[in-house]
Order: C-alpha cells, then structure tokens, then sequence
C-alpha cells in the first residue's frame, strides 16, 4: 500500500507507476536522504515533538536501514518510488509503526530538496579538489618549459612565438576562474530547505537553526515556497560545469591537434590512447576527444533544467523531478574527464625540438621587426607595410626573415642595421614581451608563482569547508540525542 493512499479507492496503473518512478535514478542519494532523516528526528526529539523512545528506535532503524544497504541486502522498489520513500519503508519494516513518525513535521518537497543540497555540496568539493589538481599538472609541465619555445596561433594560423609555459599558463587560468565559480556557487548550494514542509512550513515547533547546525549548512532558507521550488543552485552547477567542460574541451582540442603527425608538438602517453582495428599504425587520442565530445551532453543538461523550469507556478512540481538525471550525469562526466586529463598532462611528453623547428621556419617574428622599425622612429602604420613587402619577398624567393641578408633587409629599409638580426632572434622575440601577462621567461615565472598562491588560497577553503561534506562522519548525528 502507498504511504500516501488512504484517500485513493484503487492502485496506480502500472503505467503510470512506472513512468512516474524516480527510484532507478534517485536511489544515488539515498546516504543524503538517511544522514537528513537522521537530523530530522534528532530535532523532533530535541523539540519535544516525539518522545525520546521513539527518537532512539528510529536513530537505530536508519542505522540498520543503512548498513542493510550497504551490504546489498536491501531492494529498492519501482511501486515505492522514490528513494524516501523506499527508505521509510524499510525502516517501518525494520522498527514497526514507529517508523511512520519519521515524516513528522516534514515533506517530500523539502526532504528532496535537501538531499540535493547534501549530494550537490560534496560532489562540488570534489570536482574543485579534481580542477585543483590538473592545475597543479599543468604548472608542473610549465615550470618544466619555461625555455621551449613554440609558435602562437590566432586563427590557427602562426602568429607570434610564446612559451609552452604560457601556453599552458592560459588553461591554469581558465581553471582558476572555474573554481571560483564553484566556489562561489558554493554559498548556494550549502543553504537547509529542510523545514519548509509542502510549501508554506509545518505545524509543529520545529527547530530549523538546530538541524542546520547538525548537517553544518552555512545557512537557511528564509522563505518555504522558495525552498522548495529552487533549483537556481542546480542550474548554477550546471552553468559552472558547462564552462568548466568549455576550457577542458577547448584543451583537448588542442592535444588532438598537437599530437597529430602534421603538428607533432607532444605525445600522449600510451595509457591514454587507443588504437585501431584495421590500421596497425594507429594511435588516436580517443579520450580527449570523448572529453570533447561529452561537453555537448553537459550543455544539453544545463539547457534541459532551463527549460523545465521556465513556466513552472510556485511551488512544487512533479516536472522538477526531471532535475536529477542531468546533475548527476553532468557530475560523472566532469568528474570524469578531470581525473583522466590530470595523468594524461603530467605524462604527456613534450617535443621541444619539434616546437622550435615549427617557430624557425615561419613569419612569426615579422610583428617584431615591425616594432623593430618604430623604435627606429618609424610611425607603426609605415612598419607595418614595409614588413608586408618583406615577407611578400621572403615568400616570393622561399626564405624566411632571418634568411634575408642585410642588403635584402636594407633594400626595404634603409634604417635597419646589423642589430636586427639579434631582435628577430627567437629568444629576444620571446622575452621582448616583458610586460605582466606576456610571455618573457620571467613573466612566465610569475605567474606561476601567483597561481600557485591562489592554489594554495584555495587548499586553505577546502580544508576549512570539507568537513561538512563528509557524509559518513554527519552518519553519528543522532548520538547525543541517544545519550
């Protein structure tokens, strides 16, 4: 019999049983949903609102609840379902009619709604603990080469010579934004719904500030309509996540592109590759192509909650249960494109020859003969068109600028000396660049150092924050109230 039944006068179609069931993809969250139920009645007999009998025989029967769980003994059932449902039911099993006293003061509304906020919270620390670490992967890789040189492309055409270092520096920084997105979403997602009953509170002298203190929720929602109804955090997740799957994708492209045979900059380690059925040769970089590839479905699932929600009335909704499936897919595939990529970048093996070959043997240089001419007092919009005709004439004779002899050079100039031959050096063309954020060799230096800071800023927020994700260490939350 349903928990909800008494005013039905016959069973759900199994159609509809069926169709309407979230417990194939909810059950994911049933530790959250007994660490709640446990704070819950920790209140209810903190409150007076049940005996401290009762209190104690339901602590106990979550507690076999969860261990049943945990060993593989308990079913969770399509007819129960959701995941609290499923679970009071077999805590009704375990202890009897007592177990019924549970809901007491609550409602699904909010109790889903909070197991969210639990789920979402500790998947977050996790996903910043996981970008933290490829960004500390990929400062590794660019203090290793903060003397290989390879070209800048802007329109994946060569544009000027950089650091791999700083190429890489660009992605530290992507990720820096990412985590303080998440970090900030953060304040969102650790608020207790919990109270809030249906839509408009409960009846009962609940103590809401007492179980926030218990699940260490940072705050409380002040208005019950809005915590039931909110999925703005998941949205936000999902908005947080579609970036962050934005840079990894934008990165894997890059690694394909690199470790192809025409570019030939890196190659990925083996463990990270696959190869082909018919083609013996073969070496692909399936896995940064998947990371790709899945940022399209993290997309979808940010787009897919947006539209469920958009014309929804206050206050709760059955289409809301369409919130789920999307955030816990778009966890798995983040969580498991950052674990991949952080291997794959600290075994990554880096051509440095291949990559100064690539800048000798292009025009990469032709903006600093440019500037090399203005320092020579000439007005820029003149450089520019002298060096066009250079290399217009490079092209022509199938030389490249440090080809040219210095007649060559001084037919298109009279002012340029012997001195540009040290200014068109890669090195000097590199290092010339010596402004905050540019691609001198000491620059590179620095921002390694300040992005190291903020990792650090930031290890110093996960350590201070990540007690209160820890699910099994809140599992003993009703022990003083059994004392």
């Amino acid at each position: 019999m349903k928990l909800w039944g008494g005013r039905f006068t016959k069973p759900t179609n199994q159609l509809v049983e069926e169709y309407t069931a979230s417990i194939s993809f909810d059950q994911k969250m049933w530790r959250q949903d007994i660490v709640g139920s446990l704070a819950h009645v920790a209140m209810l007999g903190k409150c007076g609102i049940l005996p401290m009998e009762e209190v104690r025989q339901i602590i106990a029967g979550l507690k076999k609840v969860k261990e049943k769980i945990e060993r593989g003994q308990a079913e969770f059932l399509v007819a129960h379902e959701d995941v609290h449902m499923n679970i009071e039911k077999m805590l009704i099993e375990e202890i009897g009619p007592v177990g019924g006293k549970l809901h007491t003061g609550r409602s699904r509304n909010d109790q889903v709604a909070l197991d969210m906020h639990l789920y979402l919270r500790e998947k977050l620390m996790e996903i910043i603990q996981l970008a933290m670490y490829l960004q500390e992967a990929m400062l590794e890789q660019a203090e290793q080469h903060l003397d290989t040189v390879m070209p800048g492309y802007t329109h994946l055409q060569r544009a000027q010579p950089v650091l791999f270092g700083y190429h890489l520096m660009a992605y530290v920084s992507m990720l820096q934004r990412d985590i303080e997105r998440m970090t900030e979403t953060w304040k969102r997602v650790n608020v207790l719904p919990l109270g809030a009953g249906a839509l408009a509170g409960t009846t009962f002298p609940i103590d809401r500030a007492f179980v926030a203190e218990l699940l260490q929720f940072d705050g409380i929602y002040q208005n019950s309509m809005d915590a039931v109804s909110d999925r703005d955090f998941i949205v936000e997740f999902l908005a947080d996540a579609s970036l962050l799957m934005t840079h990894l994708s934008r990165l894997c492209e890059e690694l394909v592109i690199w470790s192809s045979q025409e570019f030939s900059f890196v190659e990925l380690d083996d463990a990270f590759c696959t190869g082909s059925s018919i083609m013996p040769q073969k070496k692909n970089p399936d896995v940064a192509e998947l990371v790709r590839g899945k940022t399209g479905r993290v997309y979808g699932n940010l787009f897919g909650l947006l539209t469920v929600l958009k014309g929804l009335p206050l206050a709760y909704n059955k289409d809301m249960q369409e919130d789920k499936e999307g955030m816990f897919d778009t966890v798995s595939t983040i969580h498991g494109a950052l674990a991949l990529l952080t291997p794959m970048i600290q075994t990554m093996q880096v051509k440095t020859e291949r990559m100064r070959q690539a800048v000798t043997k292009d025009f990469s240089n032709a903006t600093d003969l440019a500037d090399y001419l203005v320092r020579k007092d000439m007005p820029f919009r003149q450089a520019h068109e002298v060096v066009g005709r250079t290399v217009l004439y490079c092209i022509e004779h199938q030389k490249y600028l440090l080809d040219l002899s210095l007649e060559e050079f001084q037919s298109f100039s009279e002012v340029i000396g012997e001195d540009v031959y040290e200014a068109l050096a890669v090195e000097t063309v590199v290092n010339a660049r010596n402004v905050l954020g540019g691609t001198a060799r000491n620059q590179v230096e620095s921002q390694i150092e300040w992005y190291r800071k903020q990792l650090a800023e930031t290890h110093v927020w996960v350590e201070k924050n990540s007690q209160k994700v820890m699910i099994e260490s809140l599992i003993d939350i009703g022990a003083p109230v059994q004392r």
